[in-house]
């Protein structure tokens, strides 16, 4: 049977160089591209609605005659037709408008229109509504649901259906190949699938739709989930097939580094260090991420990794998304590795000048065995002699394409770095699965003993008084405090102008506290002194933006408010309050919220208050906020389906598992033409 997949846009009627030129730009370069860009949601335009029964808010289909069209002048001014169908009658406003529509809106015109109703000075009305000429006899109204594409600048709705609408008649001659192994448990096939779902009849389950469980939506969200599996699978072939070198040295320096530390690693540390270690002692790179929960030894384990990488001769790099991280990074391995006669080199966007030039050339020269930094390290004029392991802190905020940015400043001869990326944000399995498909998972699952819970409380900032008279009451009994300031907005300013402010409240209301303030306008030095202050116990109060998320650690510190906590999502949250929690001390967490509280917000400050399991915290961030956001900003571009949706299609997972096992064991011929199906032009990391 032909098929759709080589024929391009240009054979479609009405598509010329302009019109392909543009659907190129929503990656559209081929007919069967266009049966694959299924609709958003749909309209149901299958039935009239008289005038008289219309409701406010309703999206129906209305026919009546014009009685008048006129412009009226406002606040703004607009166009407006009076329709009557002899039941009622019904106002068209449009806001932009032209000479030549208004002429064409005769009266005694007869329209057909659909749109929103809603109640204006006149009764019913519709702005902008879609409408046409409806001729003498004509009763006819669609006979499907109608489609609402995802769309661009430029490309309007009647053109995607008429496009896709060509496509799908096309479909029955020339139906694009079944790439999944037979489904036996699936009652509808892929050309069922794709005709119903771009013109569902008036009678299809328009629930079952709108939540993405229909059948046909289920059966392209297995084969768009297969095809994300095996891009990132293919990945992870690309990265291995340049080979690592194989670090087998470095045994006693591990245990000599063991024994010197004033506690014995958990039992779940001791688990993933030995992962990590047989990781590396093959001639293949490692692809490791490391999960845990906030205060579960990440670093640690980190440490361990890297002694094995420099034992044996090469170079490790580690990288954290913020200076705040990155120097705590420096603070504990310095104190961990100078003993052992490792020099550590670093570097962040602000080294300059002479310190610049010193840390690139002892990275360069081989002098630094360990180099920590922010994203500089993956900076152009930074070189590396022999880079073999390289660490990233906080997956999460980098994108995939900057993590492998880092891995190809090995040089020739050393083939691929091996990768150890770690999350103290835990990430469900089930989007472990779906984002992190190319890395083997490992999760600390133990705290270290000693740990005690945090109690967290919610209270309202009309109580903020009460809340200040506690930290008043932890710092006089010789315990130390933060005081997380949120804001909405990105902006660094804003941030710190709000941090400033609170501080000054609170120096005024608790004159007998030494009270601290840091945020991300203060230059590195800054807070560096402060942070230093603090957990030395120089500062009883750190008010602070929330650059304290990740990376601190003071032990003293048993309190904890966040205000305006509703801002701010689980896992952010979550991190937050690991900050406390950290000594042998009972350590509470206060969530200073601005009432009314939203639903959502109800529920997120709920779970923070009834848990303080990490992964249950990520499961619920996942089900009340969506993966993009779970994952953070840099990594949404991984999760942007077309039909599968998290966590409504999590339970299709292991079977896509399984199916992506079958397809490279026993047909891998496959999997290319899936992925370029499903990805098109921009398989998203194979280039990298």
């Amino acid at each position: 049977m032909a098929s759709l997949a080589g024929d391009p846009v240009t054979q479609l009627r009405g598509v010329g160089p302009k019109l392909a030129e543009k659907l190129a730009e929503a990656g559209i370069h081929r007919v069967e591209d266009l049966l694959f860009h299924l609709p958003l949601r749909y309209q149901d335009r299958t039935r009239i609605t008289p005038i008289a029964a219309v409701r406010e808010g309703d999206d129906v289909v209305v026919e009546g005659e014009v009685r008048i069209a006129d412009v009226a002048f406002g606040r703004r001014r607009s166009l407006v037709v009076r329709l009557q169908d002899g039941s009622g009658t019904l106002t068209l406003r449009f806001f932009h408008f032209s000479a030549a529509q208004k002429n064409a809106l005769q009266a005694g015109t007869r329209l057909r229109c659909y749109g929103q109703v809603r109640r204006g000075a006149s009764g019913a009305e519709m702005y902008h509504p879609e409408y046409r000429r409806v001729e003498e006899g004509e009763s006819s109204v669609e006979d499907t649901l109608t489609p609402v594409y995802p769309t661009i600048n430029g490309l309007g709705q009647q053109q995607w259906r008429n496009l896709c609408g060509q496509a799908v008649t096309r479909l029955r001659g020339a139906a694009p190949p079944e790439l999944l192994p037979p489904l036996a448990d699936f009652p509808i096939g892929l050309v069922d699938a794709l005709s119903f779902l771009h013109a569902p009849p008036p009678d299809a389950p328009v629930a079952a739709l709108r939540d993405g469980e229909h059948p046909a939506q289920l059966r392209l969200a297995l084969e768009e989930l297969v095809a994300h599996q095996l891009s990132l699978q293919d990945l992870r072939a690309l990265q291995q097939r340049e080979g690592a070198p194989a670090l087998r040295q470095g045994e006693a320096l591990l245990q000599q580094f063991l024994a010197g530390l004033p506690f014995s690693p958990t039992a779940a540390q001791q688990r993933v260090i030995g992962e990590i270690r047989a990781d590396l002692a093959e001639p293949r790179p490692m692809l490791r991420l490391v999960q845990g929960d906030v205060g579960s030894g990440k670093t640690l384990v980190a440490a361990a990794a890297a002694l094995l990488a420099i034992a044996s001769g090469y170079q490790v790099a580690v990288m954290a998304p913020t200076e705040i991280l990155a120097e705590q990074h420096r603070r504990n391995f310095s104190a961990w590795f100078e003993p052992l006669g490792i020099a550590i080199g670093w570097l962040s966007g602000r080294s300059k000048g002479r310190a610049r030039s010193q840390a690139l050339a002892a990275i360069a020269s081989g002098e630094a065995g360990l180099i920590i930094g922010t994203h500089a390290l993956f900076q152009e004029d930074v070189a590396f002699q022999r880079l073999g392991l390289v660490i990233v802190d906080e997956q999460h905020r980098f994108g995939v394409h900057q993590r492998l940015t880092l891995t190809e400043k090995a040089g020739a001869e050393v083939g691929r770095p091996h990768q150890l990326v770690m999350t103290a944000t835990p990430i469900p399995r089930t989007l472990a699965m779906v984002a992190y498909a190319d890395l083997d998972c490992s999760v600390i699952d133990e705290l270290p003993p000693g740990r005690k819970p945090v109690d967290t409380v919610l209270i309202d900032n009309k109580r903020r008084d009460q809340v200040v008279a506690r930290v008043a009451a932890a710092c006089s009994s010789g315990r130390q405090a933060y005081w997380v300031c949120t804001l909405v907005e990105e902006s660094d300013v804003l941030q710190a102008q709000a941090a400033e402010a609170t501080a000054e409240e609170l120096r005024t209301a608790l004159p007998q506290l030494r009270v601290g303030l840091i945020h991300g306008r203060l230059k590195s030095a800054e807070k560096d002194a402060v942070m230093t202050g603090f957990k030395a116990g120089e500062l009883d109060l750190l008010v602070a933006t929330t650059v304290i998320e990740v990376g601190v650690d003071v032990p003293n510190a048993s309190l904890m408010i966040i205000e305006n906590p509703e801002r701010l999502g689980l896992a952010q949250l979550h991190q937050l309050r690991g900050r406390v929690g950290r000594g042998d001390t009972a350590s509470h967490c206060v969530l200073l919220y601005q009432s009314p509280l939203s639903r959502n917000g109800k529920q997120r400050l709920g779970a923070m208050r009834a848990s303080n399991d990490g992964f249950f915290i990520a499961e619920k961030d996942l089900e009340l906020r969506g993966p993009g956001e779970v994952l953070g900003t840099r990594q949404t571009g991984l999760m942007e389906f077309r039909v599968a949706r998290l966590p409504e299609h999590n339970h299709l997972l292991d079977r896509v598992q399984a199916i992506a096992g079958e397809i490279q064991a026993r047909q891998p011929q496959l999997a290319g033409p899936l992925v370029r199906r499903w990805t098109g032009s921009s398989q998203r990391y194979a280039k990298v």
